[in-house]
């Protein structure tokens, strides 16, 4: 399995509660998207599974160990991972979990045990289920069935049902530094250069998955395009609208969710450098673009116009001797 890189506060604590033996029922994985959530959680299933006496630290399991193959395999009996299913198309994901889908956990809890001491349960990502889901998912979480851990990927925690959120341990996963990014994308991309990547150290924010997704994009051509409309701003909506066209063609569906992720997140790192009226405009700028680009994914809004306003949203922020510049 891929090695994890960092978060070795939230593999510790783990730990901790799977050697003394009162390993907490439910444990909420919550951070931002990319940063490694998911891998911790399939690692850790597959420690509780694997466990029997062992001692070593961390979650590694050799590939080797039967526990291992089996998981590899898809076919281990006390595991279940729930996610969003292709849609009959195939080429795209449902919107979400449905609840049919967390109902079918019945089949693992109304059975012993049948490989290991315990039964994993993995939702990725919790985010996803639709509203019948969650609560059918929550009588499992007040009710716990015996010898059963949760391990819910969350990257919205405070979207989630607070009746949810207070029945889980919450591991709090934080953006990785540039070492442990480099480690871990060296790890995913073993024919990579080193000068690509440092690249996507750069681009990826802490995010090794994002940096990845982000790979053949030409992020560096949309960071352009972005910086200028926050440098000069785009007084004939000439700049926003090519952008918004170019990004909304299906096959530019990637390179839309780069724009999605990024465009806040530049305004924000502008409004660090601002001062006073212009600093409480950029953060009200940026409250509103990590709206629109929440919404977005959640709704799947138009992105032609998702784009046009969120880029000018950017070239709200330029000032207006940089205007007169221009």
């Amino acid at each position: 399995m891929t090695p994890l890189c960092g978060h070795d506060g939230a593999v510790a604590d783990f730990r901790a509660g799977l050697d003394s033996g009162r390993l907490h029922h439910a444990w909420l994985l919550a951070g931002p998207s990319g940063i490694g959530k998911a891998l911790f959680a399939d690692k850790a299933a597959l420690r509780v599974l694997a466990q029997g006496g062992a001692t070593a630290s961390g979650l590694d399991i050799p590939d080797e160990h039967p526990m291992a193959r089996l998981v590899a395999a898809g076919s281990h009996p006390d595991l279940m991972r729930l996610e969003r299913l292709p849609r009959e198309s195939g080429t795209e994901l449902a919107r979400s979990i449905t609840v049919d889908q967390v109902r079918g956990l019945q089949r693992l809890f109304g059975t012993t045990t049948s490989m290991s001491p315990w039964r994993a349960v993995v939702i990725d990502s919790i985010d996803d289920l639709e509203r019948n889901a969650a609560n059918a998912l929550l009588k499992n979480l007040e009710e716990p069935p015996p010898a059963t851990v949760f391990l819910l990927v969350s990257h919205s925690p405070e979207r989630l049902l607070p009746t949810i959120r207070s029945r889980c341990r919450v591991l709090r996963f934080a953006p990785l530094g540039p070492d442990a990014m480099a480690s871990a994308l060296r790890s995913a991309l073993p024919d990579a250069e080193d000068e690509e990547i440092a690249a996507l150290v750069g681009i990826g924010q802490g995010a090794p998955g994002r940096a990845i997704a982000f790979r053949g994009l030409d992020i560096a051509g949309l960071d352009r395009a972005m910086a200028e409309l926050v440098r000069e701003g785009d007084a004939t909506n000439a700049r926003r609208s090519a952008l918004a066209q170019g990004l909304a063609l299906k096959s530019a569906q990637p390179r839309y969710e780069a724009f999605l992720a990024r465009a806040p997140a530049l305004i924000a790192a502008t409004a660090k450098g601002r001062r006073g009226a212009a600093l409480a405009e950029a953060l009200a700028l940026w409250e509103r673009a990590t709206a629109l680009a929440g919404s977005a994914r959640r709704l799947s809004l138009d992105p032609q116009s998702t784009v046009f306003e969120l880029a000018g949203m950017l070239a709200a922020l330029a000032l207006p001797d940089e205007k007169e510049a221009a």
